[in-house]
């Protein structure tokens, strides 16, 4: 391709609105071009990028036995009236009525809908089991789209749906999705990690998150690199404690503690660890008080909680109402004495002689026990977020918390949709059974601004290999002046656009300064640097974009030399 032939239209700024690395350098990449609040059109480069990876993803569900359908994106409301969803998905979903006043959705996903088409033409098991995907334009009405394509009202994603007779065989079509979705982010050349996680509002039980490794992600990962093990935060397992809890030591003590409301004020203020001390969380649900019971340096985990203690919902209480209820403000409540009922964290049962508040303002008790002092805890749980250095739950070593952008999602929704629209086989006896189903998601547009978080300088972006717009970019130093360079140009475009690379000549009217800085933007891997002084003694200039220096190559063995390096790229992510 040639540059003057192509459409490229970089810029030197980022818009201000842009926060995220990845919205800037789209931004100013010229991948993307905002249209209005969440929405964005793919020019030219982007649109290379994008199609690359929905390619790769093609490839491997294909490869997996998987079906491709394409499914409309507008929807009508009875289905989601059907599954119950037409009032609870939430303010996400886009409504809209046709001229009839009918009402209809803009698929946010796609569950309704390859429902229905299951109920329609699955009669008998002979006809199980069966995965069809689509990649396919999806719309949520995000209440604050930001980050550009990260998280967009509009993007596309690939969503695959995998019926089955029984549990046996979705877990099978799970197990092999699981591993599909390992080779496509591997062949994209990301670095990912598959978590355990919430199905959340999509539903099911079984359920797996795929996230790219970058720092500005927004969910918390915790994992074991000794191991396998990883979990989104909301569900990685805290161990029990490894020594048992000890005797008690002193008398219990009211110290004045003026202002100190904080675990870490506290400790500091009666110089003692953290770890020493007690964080009391009152909250309410199905009308009562109860008392939540965290070491001081832990953070209670509200899915964990709720999941628990066997509540959809609680909150926590206020201040008038922990006022009512205890006598004191917050800050400086505490277990003992107040009888109510107590939910403890598992690394709270095996505390002795710690530091807890005193149920009375400006003051905490020192030395507390269970049993001697207050009660031992109602129930005790694991209800906090695990940190660093916890074990992991395997037994393979410690975690390690990293933060991941979540790019692909899977589930096993098992009977969820097939029951609530009557979707069902004939098994061999002739008996009528639900369809036992799956759920596979991947965040196609989502994967590109993932990818340039993990890959990037202070130049622009380095796109993996399988991902870049093109694969070489030539920069001609003096197209226009030297016939000699010319001449030596167009010969090695050629020739490597006959050995299958693709390659971009940027022979565009432009100072040498500005194709470099263009280039390096949108991140193309590879380039070559022909000019008249270099071909004076048959050479030409290499550089990878992350390599730190170039490196003279002969002009004539340029093309062997670009090939074996192309494929270098491209093979260390397979």
């Amino acid at each position: 391709m040639r540059a003057s032939q192509f459409f490229i239209s970089t810029l030197k700024e980022a818009p201000a609105e842009a926060e995220l690395v990845s919205h800037k350098l789209m931004l100013r990449a010229g991948l993307i071009k905002r249209l209005g609040s969440g929405l964005y059109t793919w020019m030219p480069l982007g649109l290379r990028v994008l199609r690359k990876v929905e390619n790769i993803v093609r490839e491997e569900m294909d490869r997996s036995g998987a079906v491709e359908l394409l499914m409309p994106a507008v929807q009508p409301a009875e289905l989601w009236q059907e599954s119950g969803r037409w009032d609870v998905f939430g303010p996400q979903m886009l409504k809209i009525k046709d001229r009839h006043q009918r009402d209809f959705c803009f698929g946010p996903t796609h569950e309704e809908v390859i429902t229905d088409i299951a109920r329609r033409e699955i009669k008998s098991y002979r006809q199980l089991p069966l995965n069809l995907y689509q990649i396919q334009t999806k719309f949520r009405d995000e209440i604050r789209p930001r980050f550009g394509v990260m998280r967009a009202r509009e993007f596309v994603m690939k969503d695959a749906y995998s019926f089955h007779a029984d549990v046996d065989s979705l877990e099978q079509t799970y197990r092999v999705m699981h591993d599909t979705y390992g080779r496509i982010f591997t062949r994209l050349g990301l670095r990912f990690r598959a978590v355990t996680a919430d199905p959340g509002a999509i539903g099911g039980s079984s359920s797996h998150e795929f996230h790219v490794l970058a720092e500005s992600g927004e969910d918390a990962i915790a994992f074991c690199p000794d191991s396998d093990y990883a979990a989104n935060l909301e569900l990685a397992e805290a161990l029990n404690p490894v020594k048992p809890r000890e005797a008690a030591g002193g008398v219990m003590q009211k110290i004045v503690t003026p202002g100190k409301k904080t675990c870490e004020e506290v400790a500091a203020f009666l110089g003692v660890s953290i770890k020493q001390t007690l964080k009391t969380l009152a909250i309410i649900a199905n009308g009562e008080m109860y008392l939540l019971l965290l070491r001081g340096d832990h953070h209670l985990n509200e899915v964990k909680a709720r999941k628990a203690l066997s509540l959809d919902e609680f909150r926590l209480a206020n201040e008038e109402e922990i006022l009512a209820q205890t006598g004191c403000p917050p800050g400086y409540i505490g277990p003992v004495g107040l009888g109510l009922p107590i939910i403890a964290d598992k690394s709270v049962a095996g505390m002795s002689n710690f530091v807890c508040g005193a149920n009375e303002a400006d003051h905490h008790l020192k030395s507390v026990n269970f049993g001697r002092d207050t009660k031992e805890p109602d129930h005790v749980f694991d209800i906090r977020d695990v940190i660093a250095d916890d074990l992991s739950p395997d037994g393979k070593g410690k975690l390690e918390i990293c933060r991941g952008i979540e790019v692909g999602h899977i589930f096993q929704l098992r009977t969820k949709y097939s029951e609530a629209m009557k979707a069902s086989y004939l098994d061999e006896s002739g008996q009528s059974q639900l369809i036992e189903m799956g759920c596979y998601g991947i965040g196609v547009s989502r994967i590109v601004a993932s990818a340039i978080e993990q890959n990037h300088d202070d130049h622009g972006i380095i796109f993996p290999s399988a991902m870049a717009p093109f694969q070489l970019v030539i920069v001609p130093i003096g197209l226009k002046k030297s016939v000699q360079v010319k001449d030596a140009v167009e010969r090695l475009y050629k020739e490597l656009s006959n050995v299958g690379i693709e390659v971009l000549l940027d022979d565009r009217d432009e100072r040498p300064g500005i194709m470099f800085a263009d280039m390096e933007l949108v991140g193309i891997p590879h380039r070559i640097v022909i000019g008249e002084r270099g071909l004076k003694e048959g050479n030409i200039e290499y550089q990878g974009r992350r390599d730190d220096n170039s490196q003279i190559i002969s002009l004539e063995g340029a093309v062997n030399f670009l090939k074996s390096r192309v494929s270098e790229s491209q093979v260390e992510y397979l």
